[in-house]
């Protein structure tokens, strides 16, 4: 999704030319011309990834403005704009919580520079508190990344839940983010912070099952050097998570029915029972009614389980939270592999939304990793997700070669240059052209010059082929391209 960036500055040609600037990289745009405004337009909800704070302003100033967003708990990262470059200034800008700052007037790399790093450094921080809350066992669903009909289904039985003891079983297939959502009703009620311990029930060996859940003490078998004290003594106190419980063997189904009513279990080779304290979650992508039926499932154990249940839906069921999930991923895989991508373009988020991910969530998340990494461009392109678009990347984004490949037949000299007149920079009233239109000449004269190999246009004007062919799309240049052929 398209990054919003806020400007505040009294000063209209300095906002208008900051975004101008970050339109032109994909940006877009919101404008106040005081802090009074921005802190009433944060506070409506209206969306800012960024903030760009001018300090020097009539009524409340930037610095006042700055401390007022972060006392009223809008951690935005902030980019100070300063007539002056006074330390003092700068320092305390700092203090009070904006992470860069230039000089006004400032170059358009500067801006964006400035932009570009603030915006990392808040997803940053952004991931680092998701994986402190992960770990700490304190999320909960306004962690949930979603807001779907279906997904606020979710939360709300899941925040119900989540205030009492009762068993939770959450049905769904696989892949829609169980875990994730067990992980919120355990963040959510009284035992956050305490142990939250996952036990995959499918991928546990069958011979080592009972030792798994319930430990075992020196000696109890051969190859226990050790006293193991079990998945159920590791939450006590917490909660413990049954992924897959419909892979249980059904001689562990009664061992696992006895701990649930008596809660206390038996470790392998103990001489007395253990008591604990374990609210249990489970989940399965199985049908378990016609496991019962079918008599792989005890009964009572299922009804044991299914006592609240809550349906995860699928993604193709909640396709309006696709983009909000896209940008969730983006976001921390630009943390983990150090990229800069800034979102998905439009076309590869409709793409994207069409697709039925039969894998789910766990899919979409796949897809985007592999995108993060091969992605050459700010935003990702249909290309970057070939087994849903069915296209590959162009050719063209392979880096240019060291050496000129202009053909032998097109080596030029200065008498082969076209005659016309160099690209204007100036108007007929003797005024600066605008970046756009010089940009298109400059472009067009290039094609002309080296007769539409656009591998050689390229490497003169020192942009890559994906870009040069974007630009000449832009600006209608596509005649000049064919002639050039």
């Amino acid at each position: 999704m398209t990054k919003t960036v806020l400007v505040v500055d009294d000063d209209p040609t300095q906002r208008r030319l900051i975004q101008a600037v970050l339109e032109r990289e994909g940006f877009a745009v919101a404008q106040t011309e005081g802090g009074d405004q921005a802190l009433a337009r944060l506070m409506a909800g209206a969306s800012a990834d960024a903030v760009i704070l001018d300090l020097v302003m009539p009524g409340l100033s930037g610095m006042d403005t700055l401390k007022e967003m972060r006392a009223r708990g809008f951690m935005q990262p902030v980019v100070v704009l300063t007539a002056t470059g006074g330390v003092d200034v700068v320092v305390k800008a700092m203090q009070a919580g904006a992470q860069d700052f230039f000089i006004k007037p400032a170059s358009p790399e500067r801006i964006l520079v400035s932009i570009r790093n603030a915006l990392q450094m808040g997803d940053l921080t952004a991931e680092v508190d998701r994986l402190k809350k992960k770990a700490g066992g304190r999320m909960t669903f306004a962690d949930l990344v979603g807001s779907s009909p279906a997904m606020t289904q979710v939360k709300r039985m899941g925040e119900r839940a989540a205030k009492s003891q009762i068993p939770v079983l959450i049905l769904g297939e696989s892949g829609v983010g169980k875990e994730v959502i067990a992980r919120a009703v355990h963040g959510a009620s009284d035992r956050s912070g305490k142990p939250f311990v996952a036990v995959n029930c499918g991928a546990l060996p069958e011979n080592l099952v009972e030792s798994i859940l319930f430990g075992h003490e020196k000696g109890a078998f051969t190859g226990a050097h050790d006293k193991h004290l079990g998945k159920f003594q590791e939450a006590n106190g917490g909660t413990l998570f049954l992924d897959e419980v419909g892979e249980l063997p059904l001689d562990m189904q009664v061992k696992l029915l006895r701990a649930l009513q008596e809660s206390e279990i038996d470790p392998v080779g103990a001489k007395r029972s253990v008591k604990v304290d374990v609210r249990i979650l489970s989940a399965t992508n199985r049908d378990l009614t016609q496991q019962v039926k079918d008599g792989r499932f005890r009964e009572d154990l299922f009804y044991r389980l299914n006592v609240f249940p809550i349906e995860a839906p699928s993604l193709r069921e909640r396709r309006e939270d696709i983009p909000s999930l896209v940008e969730h991923f983006v976001r921390r895989f630009n943390v983990e592999e150090g990229k800069r991508v800034a979102g998905a373009s439009p076309e590869t988020l409709a793409l994207l939304c069409a697709h039925d991910w039969p894998g789910n969530v766990r899919q979409l998340e796949n897809a985007v990793y592999r995108a993060i990494v091969l992605a050459d461009s700010p935003y990702l392109q249909p290309y970057d997700f070939p087994a849903v678009s069915g296209m590959q990347p162009p050719m063209d984004t392979q880096p240019a070669p060291s050496t000129p490949a202009l053909p032998a037949s097109v080596q030029l000299t200065v008498d082969d240059l076209p005659k016309s007149a160099p690209v204007r920079v100036l108007d007929e009233r003797g005024h600066l052209r605008t970046l756009e239109d010089i940009e298109r000449d400059l472009i067009q004269l290039a094609i002309e010059i080296y007769a539409g190999h656009m591998s050689e246009v390229a490497r003169r004007l020192g942009i890559g082929r994906s870009t040069l062919y974007r630009k000449v799309r832009e600006q209608g240049l596509e005649g000049v391209l064919d002639e050039a052929g």
